[in-house]
């Protein structure tokens, strides 16, 4: 039957659809029905390029048999088992694994890994574990969580409240005491700069100004992302994530990376913090931990941190916190095998190899109507458009369309386009990107 027969194609009243105008997509879906490498495969039997890894999470590509025989077999041996009170060995193994990978150097000891079962997940587990840890030294006033301007930490309340995308924040109440340093994006000053900005290392000493304002002992965490990523690749000045540890180490303040994108050879290292030589007290994954095969997150937090909380009777509860899927089997079948994946064939190294390429290919398109600004590093890109009067998004929404129309998929926050595309990217792609994009661009008005 064919794939535009009536009959064939789902009913899509049911699903109400995430980060979706589901009136508006419901009246011209867009559909994907198969994928393998870089490949998506849409219900009408087109291949559409993927510049964007899924959903920043497939590093590693599309369709492979190795996570999936490594998921069939923890299934079939045990498809779940709890974690309260209670473990199952896979979790410890999959522990083990990311702890001998854990960001920064090894003196660092981020090898106290808690698992969870998204990047929001991780982000309000990690600032829970933030908290805790204040209180457990006798710091039981830093009750203050500092994010920043056009942050984006996930759907959870916390992470809401220490975000700082209006959207996601408008209609829902936030966490009391949290606070945000300015964003980093200077148009002005550091326009289509491969790489890392020259000017802006002095915002981080917005946090100075911060603990000015409410007190260093009020302050428990700063939590950022070392590359912005949904807001539309924001990426640090020289210098300033450096400025940021010196003032927290200062003042007694927790720094959390949030690498729920840049983990996993985003940047061309295994983490941000690998990338940038910066370490912070805790770091938040998901995404890529899995190859998106199955859902899971992983909080990473220094030996510091987590032995800070090992006190008191052995019987107790030390953390009081947790998912019911925590450490799913399943989950860490399929982190196991990805991990193994990213080793066998140097992905978590691959962007370092690729990003010149990369970054001329996407500069490449400067000059194109309507691009103010193109943004590269590691295998990132954000391309910024200007915006029609009255209708922000808009036009970076069409050109969207048009490129998925045409065979690539691209992703739009507002009128910037974010490219991700999976490590096993070929530098054949990059031309293949440029030409569909660059065509859209010129139709686009």
């Amino acid at each position: 039957m064919d794939a535009h027969n009536k009959s064939n194609a789902p009913v899509l009243d049911s699903y109400w659809m995430p980060f979706t105008a589901n009136r508006q997509f419901k009246a011209a879906p867009r559909l994907l029905a198969s994928a393998e490498g870089m490949h998506y495969t849409s219900v009408d039997g087109r291949r559409i390029l993927d510049g964007t890894a899924g959903l920043w999470c497939v590093n590693a590509g599309h369709g492979r048999r190795q996570i999936a025989a490594a998921v069939e077999r923890q299934l079939t041996t045990m498809d779940f088992a709890p974690s309260f009170q209670m473990g199952h060995p896979i979790a410890f193994d999959f522990a083990e694994r990311l702890a001998e990978i854990a960001p920064g150097p090894a003196a660092a000891k981020l090898d106290r890994v808690f698992f969870t079962g998204s990047g929001s997940e991780s982000v309000d587990t990690a600032l829970k574990i933030a908290l805790a840890y204040q209180r457990s030294i006798g710091q039981g006033t830093r009750t203050r969580l500092i994010g920043r301007e056009r942050g984006y930490h996930g759907v959870g309340f916390g992470g809401i409240s220490v975000g700082g995308i209006l959207n996601n924040r408008r209609v829902f109440p936030q966490l009391p005491g949290s606070d945000h340093l300015r964003h980093t994006h200077d148009l002005s000053k550091n326009a289509f700069v491969k790489g890392q900005p020259e000017h802006g290392a002095d915002l981080a000493d917005d946090l100075e100004r911060l603990v000015a304002l409410h007190g260093a002992e009020t302050i428990a965490a700063c939590i950022v992302e070392p590359v912005a990523g949904s807001t539309g690749v924001l990426i640090p000045p020289k210098g300033y994530l450096e400025r940021l540890r010196a003032i927290c180490d200062r003042d007694g303040i927790l720094l959390i990376f949030d690498e729920v994108i840049t983990g996993f050879g985003r940047l061309g290292a295994t983490f941000a913090a690998d990338y940038f030589g910066v370490t912070p007290d805790i770091v938040t994954t998901a995404k890529g931990l899995t190859n998106g095969a199955i859902p899971m997150g992983a909080v990473f937090a220094s030996r510091k941190v987590h032995d800070a909380l090992m006190h008191g009777p052995e019987g107790q509860i030390e953390l009081f916190h947790g998912y019911t899927y925590s450490g799913h089997p399943a989950a860490c079948a399929a982190g196991i095998a990805t991990l193994d994946i990213y080793r066998d064939e140097g992905l978590m190294t691959r962007a370092a190899e690729l990003q010149a390429d990369w970054h001329e290919a996407m500069h490449s398109l400067k000059g194109l109507p309507h691009v103010i600004d193109i943004r590269t590093i590691g295998l990132i890109a954000g391309i910024e458009l200007l915006s029609r009067d009255g209708a922000p998004g808009a036009r970076a929404y069409d050109v969207f369309v048009d490129c998925f129309e045409r065979g690539l998929l691209i992703r739009v926050t507002g009128d910037i386009i974010a490219f991700s595309p999976p490590l096993i990217v070929e530098k054949q792609h990059f031309g293949e990107i440029v030409s569909i994009l660059g065509a859209a661009l010129q139709r686009v008005k």
